[in-house]
């Protein structure tokens, strides 16, 4: 039998792919959709994630190997530019679970948080600046911008997320599942190339 935290995480994992929802976006409105209490506690980012998986297989996997192979090729675009801050991607780009309708997420690791914010100005790039919880809980600055994806047609949100270059250390260990959750530009194009394999 399906409990309530299920219907909460699948009805999430609509929201995620079909309106490109963030996953805590995603769950509360989840929650008050299926007409739970506030208090009900909310599935974590895993369950989702699962979720949004059997999902994109049921319902988009003619569409969405190949949106999520453009993302990645985009991504790789900007971490070569930015080759100099050591970017790492982590998110649905990087998971596998991307779809047209997602952004890209990348963390810098700098000397000088100022100088990635020179470097998009040299790309002659439009960027709003603002605060965000970086990956230890404390607060970052995040840099996000547009940038077309010929393949896809559309323009794509990229994020950065600047942080010291010392957080690097920490921002490689395996999350949860034992899984890396981000990578740098050898790791996002090893996974571009197994998903390109016959």
């Amino acid at each position: 039998m399906q409990t309530l935290t299920h219907t909460i995480a699948a009805h999430a994992a609509r929201l995620v792919v079909e309106d490109g929802m963030d996953y805590g976006a995603a769950k509360r409105r989840a929650q008050t959709l299926v007409g739970a209490s506030p208090r009900t506690a909310l599935p974590d980012n895993e369950l989702v994630e699962a979720e949004v998986r059997a999902y994109l297989a049921l319902f988009h996997a003619d569409t969405q190997p190949r949106e999520l192979a453009a993302l990645r090729r985009l991504a790789l675009v900007w971490m070569e530019r930015l080759a100099d801050f050591r970017p790492h991607i982590g998110g649905a780009v990087w998971n596998g679970t991307a779809t047209r309708l997602s952004d890209i997420y990348l963390q810098l690791f700098c000397d000088d948080p100022k100088s990635a914010e020179l470097a998009l100005i040299d790309h002659r790039v439009a960027y709003q600046a603002r605060a965000v919880t970086g990956f230890h809980g404390k607060l970052v600055d995040a840099l996000s911008f547009s940038s077309l994806c010929p393949e896809l047609g559309e323009p794509i949100g990229v994020h950065l997320m600047i942080h010291d270059h010392d957080d690097l250390r920490g921002a490689l260990k395996p999350g949860a599942q034992g899984r890396p959750p981000r990578g740098d530009r050898k790791a996002l194009a090893q996974r571009l190339q197994q998903d390109e394999a016959p």
